[in-house]
């Protein structure tokens, strides 16, 4: 009788093999309140490199990091009309506290644009504060009714950019920055996920905003993930909360603003991106950990593995020793390959006799043996090839299954076999959307026939990029 396999393979069911991966790689579990996650300590590791490259990224872009309140008075919401109708099914509102009913009920953290809103009107007195540059890395609530962990949870971990500018095009530059140099260079160089960057159609845009642009990645069956989004708020906010400078012609002017954000979605997106059916396969460059030095057997095998990992750490390399001889060696090569980890290291007595180690690559298969002594330089030009590998693969799959049509029906049909669609926004327009959203097929954003953003909805030669999505 054949081996049952590990995961349900993604041919036969690509949403049973994600959850499969998440379980048996130890990314996540379902809280106990419906729709929550618990992130598990090597899911967490992913979530905390996305962090730190983000990190620099925004900081770089010249952002700091503040934290601002969980709770929300409920008027603040109310103030900016189409915000709280965008987001009012998605609230969840604490109206008791202490034993007592609240004066006023409290919003729990959907987005933070309102509540920042208050600060900036009291921070903000003369075009000298501006441009203000905020970012926070919080969690936020908003209640899911078709939960799927890392994908859509009720709570999520995310970072949210909240800025105020003096004028119009500094808002919309620093949008369009953030868009491209911060999230769309982190997805490729070091998700290794070929994004597409877009603008959303106003029917998809964040509430109360005037302009969203966005990032959009193919999974592995075809679907699109939104990867991030950047806004241009205009001065909706800024008007609903009195948040105004002094000009240098000694005007009281509305400030212009921006707002972005990426979240534990990208780590769901990793998943579906580059897993395949033996489990996750993780960009070197984001790996937590790099490089696994397996003893297989054998005392010697173990104090050399210890000695190696000491090596390779000293050479910059993110490096797990794993020395558990007692438990088969079958079973953790396994259970490495499901994490994905890059790079194992394979030392046993035979090696130990050769002076090499076997050299187990994760992304494009295959075991060849290679002197140990020789590992510290050979690992980057590894990382290096292989990381190369997945952001081809990501592209290829892109390019393969996106089909440049010009109608309606075309478009809808494509998506339904498991691709993407082209088609000119002056053949779709909103009227076709609607009607493609009643077969779950959505624009998921709007480019020109170049790749590039356009820079109003209808500019000439402005194309749809059409798909099913998560």
């Amino acid at each position: 009788m054949a081996k049952a396999p590990v995961l349900t393979p993604q041919a036969d069911d690509f949403p049973r093999w994600y959850q499969d991966l998440i379980n048996k790689a130890e990314l996540a579990d379902n809280g106990p309140v419906r729709g929550t996650m618990v992130i598990r300590p090597y899911g967490y590791g992913l979530w905390e490199r996305m962090q730190q490259e983000m990190d620099a990224r925004i900081k770089e872009a010249g952002a700091q990091n503040a934290y601002f309140p969980l709770f929300i008075p409920q008027s603040y919401l109310t103030k900016e009309a189409e915000h709280v109708e965008g987001f009012a099914p998605e609230l969840a509102v604490v109206t008791h506290g202490g034993g007592k009913e609240l004066e006023e009920p409290v919003v729990v953290r959907p987005t933070s644009e309102t509540i920042i809103n208050a600060s900036f009107s009291k921070w903000i007195q003369s075009y000298r504060d501006l441009p203000l540059l905020i970012n926070q890395w919080a969690n936020v609530v908003r209640w899911e009714m078709r939960p799927r962990v890392f994908l859509r949870t009720t709570e999520f971990l995310w970072q949210e950019g909240h800025t105020a500018h003096a004028t119009y095009e500094d808002a919309r530059d620093y949008a369009a920055y953030i868009h491209k140099e911060v999230y769309a260079d982190f997805m490729t160089n070091v998700l290794a996920m070929d994004v597409v960057l877009g603008r959303k159609t106003p029917q998809e845009r964040f509430a109360g905003a005037i302009n969203t642009l966005t990032l959009e990645a193919m999974m592995r069956d075809g679907k699109a993930l939104q990867m991030g989004t950047s806004h241009e708020l205009g001065t909706n906010f800024a008007k609903a909360f009195g948040t105004q400078y002094l000009s240098k012609e000694g005007k009281q002017e509305p400030v212009w603003q921006t707002s972005w954000g990426s979240s534990t979605r990208m780590v769901g997106g990793l998943i579906m991106s580059h897993g395949d059916d033996n489990g996750l396969r993780v960009p070197p460059r984001l790996a937590s950990v790099q490089v696994v030095v397996m003893a297989i057997k054998g005392d010697e095998a173990v104090a050399k593995v210890r000695e190696l990992g000491d090596r390779l750490k000293a050479a910059g390399i993110r490096v797990q020793v794993d020395d558990r001889i007692d438990t088969p060696f079958g079973r953790r090569a396994v259970d490495w390959e499901l994490k994905g980890v890059p790079v194992r290291i394979e030392i046993g007595p035979r090696d130990l006799e050769a002076g090499t180690a076997m050299l187990a690559r994760r992304i494009p298969g295959g075991k060849e043996p290679v002197a140990i002594d020789a590992l510290a330089g050979l690992l980057p030009q590894v990382f290096e090839e292989d990381q190369a590998r997945l952001l081809a693969e990501s592209r290829e799959r892109r390019e393969s299954r996106t089909t440049d049509v010009a109608t309606i029906h075309e478009a809808a049909e494509a998506a339904a076999a498991g691709g993407w669609a082209r088609i000119p926004w002056a053949a779709l327009g909103p009227e076709g959307e609607a009607e493609l959203a009643e077969n779950a097929v959505t624009v998921r954003c709007l480019l020109t026939e170049d790749g590039s953003v356009p820079d109003f909805d209808d500019a000439p030669g402005t194309v749809a990029l059409v798909a099913r999505a998560y």
